[in-house]
């Protein structure tokens, strides 16, 4: 008698994930909002979510003026955790199982749009973790919803719903 292992979430590097709702996830209070805006979504329509992260290797030695980033230092490691830990803190067991997750190279803002081309809607927060804050929207929110290729819907306010 042979068995078929349970799924686990699926973690990688691709770029473009699956049709369905994709989710831009940092861990930051918004984009929160937006994988539970998502998932209540996804559950409304039968669709897979897709969970996205981007990093990059931070500008080091800009000018000679700061420190050169450590050899240990792996910005792909840390989206990825920081990624399965927002998902596996904030989300129902069962439901975590189900989310793919896309941990991509490049700047937040393109990996979604980008993810937008296959995609039947783009869900992110209205601002996550960046250097600079926004009047109305953050930057990326603000630049997806300018060249995004799906729908997109920006979540905002402070009810998160469950």
């Amino acid at each position: 008698m042979s068995t078929t292992p349970s799924p686990s979430p699926t973690s990688t590097s691709s770029p473009t994930p699956t049709s369905g709702i994709v989710v831009g996830v940092d861990g930051s209070e918004p984009s929160l909002k937006a994988l539970h805006w998502a998932v209540r979504q996804a559950k409304l329509t039968g669709e897979q979510v897709t969970a996205v992260i981007g990093w990059e290797y931070p500008a080091t030695g800009w000018a000679a003026m700061l420190p050169g980033t450590p050899a240990e230092f792996d910005p792909e490691s840390l989206a990825r955790q920081i990624l399965d830990e927002t998902l596996d803190k904030n989300l129902d067991d069962t439901v975590t199982a189900t989310i793919e997750r896309r941990v991509v190279n490049g700047p937040a803002a393109q990996i979604l749009i980008d993810a937008s081309k296959d995609a039947t809607l783009l869900v992110v927060g209205e601002r996550g973790y960046s250097g600079f804050t926004a009047t109305l929207l953050g930057s990326v929110s603000l630049h997806v919803t300018q060249h995004a290729k799906s729908p997109v819907v920006v979540v905002r306010g402070d009810h998160t719903g469950s």
